[in-house]
């Protein structure tokens, strides 16, 4: 193992982040597992899931049982991690710019499009290696000019040749699931299975360049530009990342982080990129996918008191009432505004406050008809 330690763009005097990883196995070993955790920063269960991921990979490797390279960042987001407001922790969106962040991550297969059409060939394997040079030379040409900056472009240099991205969230309340482009699905599925993940959100692409996105997206982006540009060279998805959301903020516990750090193991020996122990038996899908354009969010109709009748991993028809928004100022007797499903699915995650403003967001449905199109990841 090897504690990689790098230092961020300053943002002021006497004033320095770092951001740290650990190296398991032999560098430019295949397969390479790039694992982050809490990119928004007050999301943490990914960071207690990294801290029992560190204990199993240091023990696999000292077995002798790493076939390839395995890097683990545990807090992807020291910015995020250090900003409080009111006593409370705000690491989704940087103070500094708004910007949240896990969105706008450049795009990559823009960035060497250019470069890459003269050295495209016959051959896949050539094509592959070629193409990550290609981004990590532009990756080390970029000059952050911001602390923002800089730290996106450190957790890039550190997976953009990653063959397995796997960047660990949660949501406020919700239920095992996972977000990934529909090229990724394959390669993730074992996981869901693993992970009993209760819903799988997929797209074509989800739109505002997230970090997981920008590092799969590279690959069937360029393709799909080299073909439009008369380049028939073979170029496969090299590179399958995903978002797993850890369930709720409020499931940080060492028996939950166990479950989820020896299913992600047993996923990386499924990869390859850890020899078995034992034979495995992939368990059956808790769920179906469905589209990430067929997600409903529910929204209050007015402000109130909210109180949920359905909680997250039910499955819902269309027309059912999942939580009630209250006004108890109203004259005469209290008003009570029904929030119903509109679309049958699982309501896989919830907010957790109990006050909602009108047009505040409640929760979730995973819906199996597209009906959503644009950006479809919420702020």
């Amino acid at each position: 193992m090897q504690r990689l330690e790098y230092p961020l763009l300053s943002a002021s005097l006497g004033h320095q982040k770092t951001l740290v990883g650990f190296r398991y196995g032999t560098p430019g070993a295949r397969p390479k597992a790039y694992i982050q955790a809490s990119l928004h920063a007050e999301e943490l269960p990914g960071m207690l899931v990294a801290h029992h991921l560190r204990q199993s990979l240091e023990a696999a490797e000292t077995a002798g049982r790493l076939r390839g390279e395995v890097i683990l960042v545990p807090v992807a987001n020291p910015i995020g991690l250090s900003q409080r407001l009111l006593h409370r922790p705000a690491g989704r969106f940087e103070f500094g710019s708004a910007e949240n962040f896990n969105r706008h991550y450049p795009d990559m297969a823009a960035a060497v499009l250019a470069d890459a059409q003269p050295l495209m060939g016959a051959n896949a394997e050539a094509n592959v290696a070629t193409v990550r040079r290609l981004v990590g030379q532009w990756l080390a040409r970029w000059q952050p000019t911001s602390e923002l900056e800089s730290q996106r472009r450190q957790l890039l240099l550190l997976s953009h040749d990653a063959d397995l991205v796997l960047d660990l969230h949660c949501d406020m309340d919700a239920v095992m699931h996972l977000y990934s482009e529909e090229a990724c699905w394959p390669a993730f599925e074992p996981l869901a299975r693993l992970l009993g993940c209760q819903a799988v959100l997929l797209a074509h692409e989800s739109g505002g360049g997230p970090f997981d996105e920008r590092l799969s997206g590279l690959w069937w982006q360029l393709a799909a530009a080299l073909k439009s540009a008369g380049v028939n060279a073979p170029l496969p998805q090299a590179c399958a990342s995903t978002t797993v959301e850890l369930r709720g903020e409020g499931d940080v516990s060492h028996d939950l982080a166990r479950q989820d750090a020896q299913a992600i193991v047993a996923f990386l020996e499924h990869a390859g990129a850890l020899a078995s122990t034992a034979p495995m038996h992939l368990p059956p899908m808790a769920c179906q996918p469905t589209p990430l354009a067929g997600s409903q969010t529910l929204h209050a109709p007015v402000p109130g008191v909210l109180v949920f009748l359905a909680r997250p991993g039910d499955t819902l028809g269309a027309g059912d009432v999942v939580a009630e928004v209250i006004d108890p100022t109203a004259a005469g007797q209290a008003r009570v505004h029904e929030v119903r499903a509109e679309v049958a699915g699982v309501f896989y995650a919830s907010v957790r406050e109990r006050y909602v403003v009108a047009g505040g967001e409640i929760g979730k449905i995973a819906g199996a008809t597209p009906f959503r199109s644009g950006n479809l990841l919420g702020a």
